[in-house]
């Protein structure tokens, strides 16, 4: 392991409790039993800006020389990072340029306009930002503030280590720690690795964000083509040199969790401390599930960095779908039966005594009905492989549609039949910026050539929503038809063969 003593110091004369608290550590009671664990929660989302990230922004922003703060700071960041630095350069009375992606809620944009920081809107994602922003720090002359690849920030962030360290005297088996860019692991590695060898580090990715799960598994940074949107706190192409090189050395593993686990998290979160945290905020939660469950461990104690809490309101109606998912408490399968009279009360004594949480139904052929079919599971995974075993016994055909997520994001909401007579159809699953022109710039795209035959979005809270669209296109056009949707930039999945959308939509039988 390398020596990192420099960073020890600069942790320990680290200025951040001008802006910052020491956040409480609280166990969590009801997930501590549940899992045979002593679980706790170090609750950055207590943080005055509701989030760590005002930590690593105070302390860059605090070693600054008199002479050089007085030039202005600048950052590009759609959320926490915006706000520490908004905040920790208002506390130090020097002005803040905040670069923002056009797609960033208003709810984020006045945030920062409430804290003192000058907004500049400019592009659709984070890169544009912050290309922009490094391009008006020269022209301006502004001090670039760094989210994460910066070892004055690293070591704001590492001052939760030295919490950490404080509050339990080190008597800790593991800690679980969100990752985007690496500057909260790596700060709170280095500490805690300093003083207690022993102490498993376990960073925590976003399974459609694996920026640093990737390069530590190839040994070099590897960028992200594209990164899932609904964690967006932790949603980073390509993690930061410093970090990396930190978190090589100290990390011991990384754990990767879906967006149901996620929700899961959000919900034993709020079920213990009536809070509700960010989906960043919930990874290390559901990771620390996912690990109790593969090491099969009782009687640890087990940390969960809850590092944020900057959550849309209007977030929460997604988050409740999948949280039961996430759980293992909710199955979802595809259930064909005959077209009969009598079909539906047979399936349902099938089904037992159990709770039914969705049952779509639209007529499709003479002779079967496929159901779309939810319900409750009281152990998990076990008794939902035990159902769709039963089921096929009973003589149905039966698709899992439990982990589909263009079942759980799209076609739950369109069971209503299949068409006749629609040739050369593609589906595609789209991420469309929420941003005036979003919807007219992808048609236009499409153009007047191909046909679009189905078309549903939903707005989920964050800074894209998801759209899925039918469009018919023949065989002889579809490389063209490719190279438009290449010059739309609008990341899509090509869902043209998913089960759920052969069942209930359209498409060819398989």
């Amino acid at each position: 392991m390398s020596d990192h003593r420099d960073y020890i110091e600069r942790i320990l004369r680290a200025k951040v409790y001008d802006v910052a608290i020491e956040s409480p550590l609280e166990t969590a009671s009801r997930l501590s039993r549940r899992l045979d664990n002593r679980i706790e929660l170090k609750r950055e989302d207590l943080q005055p800006v509701f989030s760590f990230k005002l930590r690593g922004a105070y302390n860059k922003i605090a070693t600054l020389s008199s002479q050089v703060a007085s030039r202005g700071v600048i950052c590009a960041s759609a959320g926490n990072h915006a706000q520490g630095v908004a905040l920790a350069a208002s506390r130090r009375g020097i002005p803040s340029v905040i670069v923002m992606p056009v797609t960033t809620p208003q709810i984020k944009v006045s945030a920062v306009r409430d804290l003192g920081g000058e907004v500049v809107l400019h592009g659709d994602d984070y890169d544009s930002a912050y290309e922009h922003a490094l391009g008006l720090a020269r022209d301006r002359n502004l001090v670039f503030v760094h989210p994460f690849d910066d070892p004055d920030v690293i070591a704001g962030q590492g001052t939760i280590g030295v919490e950490i360290a404080r509050q339990t005297g080190g008597e800790i088996d593991a800690v679980f720690i969100p990752v985007g860019g690496g500057g909260l692991l790596a700060g709170i590695a280095v500490y805690l690795k300093h003083l207690y060898p022993r102490i498993r580090i376990i960073g925590v990715n976003a399974a459609d964000s694996t920026a640093m799960h990737d390069s530590l598994v190839s040994g070099s940074r590897v960028k992200l083509a594209r990164v899932g949107i609904f964690a967006d706190g932790v949603a980073v192409r390509r993690v930061g040199e410093e970090t990396f090189r930190l978190a090589r050395d100290l990390v011991d593993e990384m754990i990767l969790v879906t967006t149901d686990e996620i929700c899961a998290g959000i919900q034993d979160i709020f079920e213990d401390t009536r809070s509700i945290v960010e989906p960043a905020g919930a990874l290390a939660v559901a990771a620390i599930k996912k690990y109790v469950a593969r090491e099969k461990c009782t009687g640890k104690r087990l940390i969960a960095i809850n590092c944020g809490a900057n959550m849309n309101f209007d977030r929460l109606r997604h988050v409740a779908e999948r949280a039961e998912v996430g759980a293992h408490r909710e199955a979802l399968l595809a259930v064909e039966i005959p077209e009969q009279p009598g079909s539906f009360l047979r399936l349902c004594r099938t089904l037992g005594s159990r709770s039914v949480t969705e049952f779509n139904y639209r007529f499709d052929q003479q002779d079967r009905a496929r159901i779309f079919l939810g319900f409750a599971t009281a152990t998990g995974d076990g008794e939902r492989l035990q159902m769709i075993e039963h089921l096929q016994t009973s003589g149905y055909r039966v698709t899992d549609m439990t982990d589909n997520e263009l079942a759980k994001l799209h076609i739950r909401y369109m069971v209503g039949g299949r068409p006749t007579g629609l040739a050369d159809e593609l589906l595609l699953r789209f991420e469309f910026p929420e941003r005036p022109g979003a919807l007219s710039r992808f048609l236009e795209a499409i153009g007047s050539r191909w046909n679009i035959s189905l078309f549903h979005y939903r707005n989920h809270g964050s800074d894209a929503g998801r759209v899925l669209a039918g469009i018919q296109v023949a065989g002889s056009s579809r490389t063209e038809f490719f190279e438009h949707l290449t010059a739309l930039q609008y990341p899509w999945i090509d869902e043209t063969s998913n089960p759920a959308y052969r069942l209930f939509l359209g498409g060819s039988e398989s």
